[in-house]
Formats: structure tokens, sequence, C-alpha cells
């Protein structure tokens, strides 16, 4: 008598697999710039541009919180700050369609801020500055994830929310890339460099100046909110 033929375990096909459900994403409101900014500075603390920006780490935390303030604070008024709604990652956006105002009392503000390190924020200014395209586009200032919770797709959830915004109304975005890293996912999100890299002085590390042309989609969800 033949022995029956055992029955092979059950291999999960990918129609049975779990399916990650969507990440959301909300607007950041004037009551987030806090915690916004703390998420930033401290996802940023650790990365070469920060270390050129301010050399003793003691001082690091407290310059860049500052620093980062400002520009949250500007972009709570002018631009766009979206948050997953687990709030482990933030983007800072600006709409460069036309002029963006200056910071009120940006000088004052920064020296305030930065004190002995001034120097270095206003070269990194200017080097900025001496990159960004004239072409109307979207700016990415910023893009922070809880650095205990990086390759859990939070800066991921964070681009498609706005690329798709930027897709419908036909935009392009910018952006300066501060790591290989980051440069690579951006890349994988269908940016490319945009010109040449930015090479810091004083043997300062290399950023790399990012362009991405808007795709064909379907319309976008209300910009900043659920997704």
């Amino acid at each position: 008598m033949t022995p029956p033929t055992p029955t092979p375990p059950s291999v999960p096909t990918p129609r049975s697999l779990p399916v990650r459900a969507p990440m959301r994403i909300v607007r950041a409101s004037y009551l987030d710039i806090h915690d916004v900014t703390s998420l930033i500075a401290a996802a940023f603390a650790d990365l070469d541009v920060a270390g050129w920006l301010v050399p003793a780490p003691n001082d690091r935390p407290l310059v860049l919180y500052a620093q980062f303030r400002m520009l949250v604070e500007h972009a709570a008024e002018h631009g766009f700050i979206d948050l997953t709604g687990d709030r482990l990652a933030a983007a800072v956006w600006f709409p460069r369609e036309a002029p963006l105002p200056e910071i009120h009392g940006y000088e004052q503000r920064l020296q305030a801020a930065c004190g002995r390190y001034t120097d270095r924020f206003h070269a990194l200014d200017t080097a900025f500055e001496a990159h960004h395209p004239t072409q109307a586009h979207h700016h990415l200032a910023l893009l922070a994830v809880d650095p205990r919770h990086h390759g859990q797709g939070h800066g991921t959830a964070l681009l498609r929310h706005h690329h798709t915004h930027l897709d419908h109304h036909d935009m392009p975005a910018y952006l300066e890339a501060a790591s290989p890293r980051s440069r690579a996912l951006y890349l994988r999100h269908g940016y490319r460099d945009h010109g040449t890299p930015i090479d810091l002085p004083d043997q300062g590390p290399r950023l790399w100046p990012m362009w991405r042309e808007p795709r064909p989609t379907s319309p976008p969800p209300a910009l900043g909110w659920a997704c």
C-alpha cells in the first residue's frame, strides 16, 4: 500500500500577504512649530553639513533648533508643512511660483540664533542662492525623519503626498540633498542632479541640487490633508 503523499506546507501567495495601509499625512499648524522644529533639528544633527555649520557638538542642538525655527515659522505662513500621522517625519515646502517674502528681521535673528557660527550659515545661504533655479517650482527645504525610525517609509510617504499635488498642477520640484543617502532616496522618486554639486568652503561637505519634472497623474487629494 502506497503511503499518502504528505501535504506540503502552504506558502502565502502575493494575494494573501498583508498589505500596509497608506501612511496618513496631515498639515501641521502653528501649534506644531516647536515639535516640528525639534524633529528636524534632531534629524539633521549628525549630518556632515550640520557638523560643518556648528563644529562644537555641545552647541549644535540649540543653534540648529533656533535656525530651523525661523524656517519652520516662515513655512507655516508662506509654505506647507506636512507631517506623518505618527508625527515621526516632516516635510517643509515653499512654493516658488512668485518671489518668496523674506524672513522678517532675518539678519538680526540669524545672529542671535547662531552667534559665532553665523558666517557659516551665511556661506550656506550664499551657496544655496547661487544654485537656486529661477523657473517656477516648489522647493523642498527640509525633509526630516526621526533617526530611530529610518527605513520605515516615512520619507517616501511625504514625498508621494506632495508630488501628487505637484504632478496634477504640472509643477516641478527642487531640493538640495544633504547626504548620499538622501540623494539616493530622491533619485528613486524621480529627481535628477541639477547643475554642479555644491562644495561648501573650508573643506566643507558636498550637497547635491536636484530637480524633478512633474508626471501625469490623477487628481490629487487636498494639499496637506489626509491621503
